[in-house]
């Protein structure tokens, strides 16, 4: 295949296309040894080492230094790696092989992200969220399921209590406008309509 391009994206980086697609990213001294130049054809034995050793060893170490930091969820760390110029595939046996050591785990992820959230947001607004990390809704159950057996169960109301709370509205009165607001702050937060009335009018009354 030919070299096509080469698109510096840093001082020690560089994106490669090969007959105009976009291939992998390689870094300076990965450009120099294996001769990969603009115009120049890169040959099946050395695409084949790129591709099942320098990138694959190249993201595992990455998603380890990635991890060492915060937790991800898969879907984040798939993410993250490609957005780093890692092909899906690539990205995949990297996410694969930290989840061998049990450095990723989405099941962990959700129950400690929703234990940090009880009694502090909707289980709705909750699931919504994890959602958006990758966590399906049969993970989010099992999850708070597990959750609950261990005796954390979620407080809704004391949730609303804490909102309530934090925009310094306990013990306020409000007029109708403003009520209505509030309402329709705790209905986009995941909050069941009744609910958030009832300790409304416990608040105000």
């Amino acid at each position: 295949m030919t070299v096509t391009r080469v698109e510096a994206i840093s001082k020690s980086r560089s994106r490669v296309f090969l007959d105009e697609q976009f291939a992998f990213v390689l870094y300076k001294g990965e450009l120099r040894k294996y001769q990969v130049e603009e115009g120049k054809e890169v040959s099946d034995e050395i695409l084949e080492e790129l591709r099942t050793q320098v990138l694959p060893r190249r993201a595992k170490l990455r998603a380890m230094n990635l991890l060492k930091n915060r937790q991800y969820t898969e879907k984040q760390l798939m993410d993250k790696l490609m957005q780093g110029g890692c092909g899906e595939e690539t990205a995949r046996q990297a996410v694969e092989y930290v989840k061998s050591y049990h450095y990723v785990d989405d099941r962990r992820y959700a129950c400690e992200y929703i234990a940090c959230r009880m009694g502090k947001h909707s289980l709705k607004e909750i699931e919504q969220k994890l959602m958006l990390k990758g966590i399906d809704r049969e993970l989010y159950q099992a999850a708070l399921e597990e959750l609950e057996e261990n005796g954390m169960v979620s407080d809704e109301e004391t949730a609303i209590r804490h909102l309530l709370e934090k925009k310094h509205c306990t013990g306020s009165v409000l007029d109708q406008k403003e009520k209505r607001r509030i309402y329709a702050y705790f209905y986009r937060k995941g909050f069941s309509v009744e609910l958030v009335r009832r300790v409304m009018e416990d608040s105000f009354t």
